[in-house]
């Protein structure tokens, strides 16, 4: 069970915000900036146990069920990019989150805030892939609701989706329950969303064609459960991409972890294109990869599993969870060297999801 302390207790921040300071893109990046806000902002108005723990989805007992619950909004730009559109993404988004609590996803909602002006054959377009998505997924859109805001108010088309999902007994995953000595494992390649995205919006073409990884981890999430009985936490490394995600995980659960740059998948497309527009790939967001950590002692058969379903084809151990340097995330460099990553202080790519 998780105690009740802030899991951002610890964290280094500049400073508190002032009240006259104004919000930034950075602070909707997942990093640094986003830390900061629900540090000052938001956890001081909500706090309560469950919140507090941060998880991607809230679990919690409803007459001795066990369900997940989690909201996520969407403001990609563009709206269609190559391997999705922001239809499909606020299915999968919606799914990974509370996939990321090992729950099976049951039922979305789903809200449309829609400029005025916007094509209707764009809006069924986003409407059938979201559809098609959920049917692909197994859940049903049971509520929702639609708003139209005046043109130049709303950017085209944002969506919000809830999700409803059912936690097996047994099940107990949460970012504060890394332990040293436990195993990093990443289920594929890093940055390919992200960069799909950017090379969309501005018009880039890159000698191999690189499209979002965006899908729905929940069956993956079911075998990785059923191979291996010890895996404390999984996180999906969207905005701020692997580096925030597990210097997240690194502050809550009070350890340091190491990763090892000869270990992270990276596809010479991305690889190439990150080089050439000077951005980190380790801090490009996924829409279709997970970070898993547990015990080193069934990392092998959570390995073999995850290898046998298609979204893990690629899944490695990067890195391991160690007692030094509490909240911090080291790297192993190709020189045999260590670096410090950070997370995520401004943001590389808004509007990314």
């Amino acid at each position: 069970m998780s105690d009740n302390r802030n899991p951002l207790e610890g964290l280094t921040c500049p400073a508190p915000i002032p009240a006259k300071e104004k919000i930034l893109l950075g602070h909707g990046s997942g990093g640094r900036l986003s830390a900061e806000l629900l540090q000052e902002v938001f956890l001081p108005a909500f706090h309560n146990p469950v919140l507090a723990q941060l998880n991607d989805q809230a679990v919690v007992s409803v007459e001795g069920v066990r369900l997940a619950f989690t909201t996520d909004s969407f403001v990609v730009n563009p709206l269609f990019f190559p391997g999705g559109d922001i239809g499909s993404l606020a299915v999968y988004g919606t799914v990974n989150d509370l996939a990321m609590g090992g729950a099976e996803p049951l039922f979305l909602s789903a809200g449309f805030i829609i400029e005025e002006g916007l094509p209707i054959e764009t809006l069924r377009r986003v409407v059938l892939s979201l559809r098609q998505a959920a049917e692909k997924v197994g859940v049903e859109v049971v509520t929702g609701d639609t708003k139209v805001v005046e043109k130049g108010k709303g950017d085209g088309l944002f969506i919000n989706t809830s999700g409803i999902g059912r936690v097996a007994p047994g099940v107990d995953l949460s970012a504060d329950r890394a332990r040293p000595g436990d195993c990093i494992i990443l289920s594929g390649t890093l940055g390919d969303h992200g960069i799909a995205i950017l090379s969309q919006r501005e018009g880039l073409e890159f000698e191999t064609p690189i499209e979002s990884d965006a899908a729905p981890l929940h069956t993956l999430v079911a075998a990785m459960l059923e191979a291996g009985h010890s895996i404390r936490c999984l996180r999906d490394p969207t905005r701020g991409g692997l580096s925030s995600t597990l210097n997240e995980i690194a502050v809550q659960s009070r350890v340091g972890m190491v990763i090892e740059e000869s270990a992270l998948p990276i596809r010479e497309g991305v690889k190439g294109a990150c080089e050439l527009l000077g951005l980190d790939p380790l801090y490009v967001a996924n829409e279709g990869k997970l970070v898993a950590i547990g015990a080193a002692t069934e990392a092998d058969q959570v390995l073999a599993a995850m290898h046998r379903h298609p979204l893990g084809a690629m899944a490695r151990i990067v890195g391991k969870v160690v007692e030094a340097h509490s909240g911090v995330v080291t790297m192993r460099t190709y020189l045999g060297t260590s670096r410090i990553v950070d997370m995520l202080s401004g943001d590389q790519l808004p509007r990314i999801c």
